[in-house]
């Protein structure tokens, strides 16, 4: 293969060599930072709820079902874009589903900001989370198609960073807006989010199309061009091109449809890769940390903050850490690989979530038992970040096939958004039940799961290219 790739590049030097001596990857880290900043509104709009729904709750006098049903909603919404999305980005492209998402953004943003009723809330979320579902799942895929594989780990993580740009930007949003009337804070908190989905689709209009999706339409040539431009060396880029066309090539049953090839009649090969997404993405969601995300703000008012200002100034903190710490990611994943850093992150989660529990048992609120309650959750928001904060994405878009890979993607994101929606639209109902530490003890026993899982399953894949993860699978 190797020799193949490299003497179909020698016959090739003039296209090459125009491209000999850009910037190592920065075309391609251009454009994943493209479509990634398209993420930045998902977080934005989940995590805004977090502080909104104090001033919501007082001004339209919402219950607390509503209030938990109305949080958590947009997760089980997604699983209709979710499901859709792969058959879009197959249909119009990486690049016209992003634009697509970016519109229904815009639109789910102007009509949170408008509503004036329960109902009108939950079809604004409705809209919002056609466009969250889509960029969910065609950005992790543009950005893996679109890396070369030295890199694939830091560009794939872009996705999660600005994810968690968003939420820190609703926090500090909550916080900055909290002085304004109640009838008028959340309205402007949301309407903050009209405008920029326009400038993001303008700026993803302006990048290529994923080269694997060009070679699946038959356009090989401009396949190649993007390979050219994306790929660290000449010959990387030929290679590169090769291996795509041999697994778009590669034959299989005419009758066998992607869904029925992913679920119904799977390979063996293809079994484990399945069983690896669906157990990455539920495991991801089982560790509780999008309830904290939420329902931090009741979390600190059992601890003791009575004023929304202290809470809401511990919400931002909550942001701060989960940003800089997803950093993390971006600087090691290729470095040191995936396992180490999942099973640090589920060792780290299981630790603070206990200590939390612990924290919360206490009977008697005291600055001690409060400040404690705050540092144990910036442990767990910091030690979720590392790891499980953004490489189930990354790991389900580098280990399914071509073939396989939109779809799989949306499986996998389905199961994550329908796991997310069960835990914070139960959260304050399961905590009723079994108290808000034992919810926390709960989540902990989850996180030493996904410790176990990650040490007897997965397997690295730091360094190899996508097509090489058939070879890894098969054995």
């Amino acid at each position: 293969m190797a020799h193949d790739g490299a003497s179909h590049g020698a016959t090739t030097a003039p296209l090459l060599a125009s491209t000999e001596k850009p910037p190592r990857n920065m075309y391609a880290f251009g454009c994943a930072t493209l479509a990634s900043m398209t993420t930045i509104l998902m977080g934005y709009n989940l995590a805004l709820m977090s502080g909104a729904q104090l001033f919501i709750r007082e001004d339209l006098g919402l219950t607390d079902e509503q209030v938990e049903v109305l949080a958590g909603s947009m997760n089980v919404y997604m699983l209709v874009s979710i499901l859709a999305a792969g058959w879009a980005a197959d249909l119009l492209g990486r690049r016209g589903t992003l634009v697509l998402a970016n519109g229904f953004l815009m639109a789910g943003a102007l009509a949170m900001s408008l509503g004036g009723s329960y109902a009108a809330l939950m079809a604004a979320r409705f809209i919002t989370s056609i466009g969250v579902g889509f960029s969910l799942v065609v950005a992790p895929v543009y950005n893996a198609e679109i890396s070369p594989a030295s890199a694939r780990g830091v560009l794939s993580s872009l996705l999660d960073i600005f994810v968690n740009v968003g939420i820190l930007l609703s926090y500090v949003s909550n916080y900055a807006l909290a002085g304004l009337p109640v009838h008028l804070s959340w309205r402007v908190m949301y309407a903050i989010g009209v405008l920029p989905p326009v400038l993001l689709a303008a700026g993803v209009l302006a990048m290529p199309e994923s080269p694997r999706w060009l070679a699946m339409r038959g356009r090989e040539d401009d396949a190649r061009a993007v390979l050219v431009r994306t790929s660290d060396t000449a010959a990387e880029a030929e290679l590169r091109f090769e291996e795509i066309k041999r697994v778009v090539e590669a034959p299989r049953e005419a009758d066998s449809g992607v869904w029925r090839e992913l679920i119904f009649r799977p390979s063996a090969m293809v079994r484990r890769i399945l069983v690896l997404v669906v157990g990455l993405n539920f495991l991801q969601q089982a560790l509780g940390v999008d309830a904290i995300l939420l329902y931090s703000p009741l979390m600190f008012k059992k601890a003791g903050m009575s004023s929304n200002s202290a809470i809401l100034g511990a919400t931002v903190a909550i942001g701060v850490v989960k940003t800089c710490f997803i950093l993390v990611v971006s600087l090691f994943s290729d470095r040191f690989g995936r396992r180490p850093l999942l099973l640090a992150s589920a060792g780290g989660v299981a630790a603070s979530l206990t200590g939390l529990a612990l924290t919360l048992c206490i009977g008697e609120t005291s600055p001690a038992s409060t400040a404690a309650c705050v540092a144990f959750t910036l442990a767990t928001v910091a030690a979720f970040s590392v790891g499980w904060g953004s490489l189930p994405s990354t790991y389900t878009a580098e280990i399914t096939p071509l073939r396989l890979r939109a779809q799989g993607s949306s499986l996998g994101m389905a199961v994550n958004r329908l796991t997310c929606g069960v835990v914070s639209m139960s959260f304050i109902s399961l905590a009723g039940w079994i108290t808000m530490p034992g919810c926390f003890f709960l989540y902990a026993s989850m996180a030493a799961t996904a410790y176990v899982f990650v040490f007897l399953r997965l397997p690295e894949t730091k360094g190899r290219t996508l097509e090489e993860m058939d070879v890894l699978f098969s054995k």
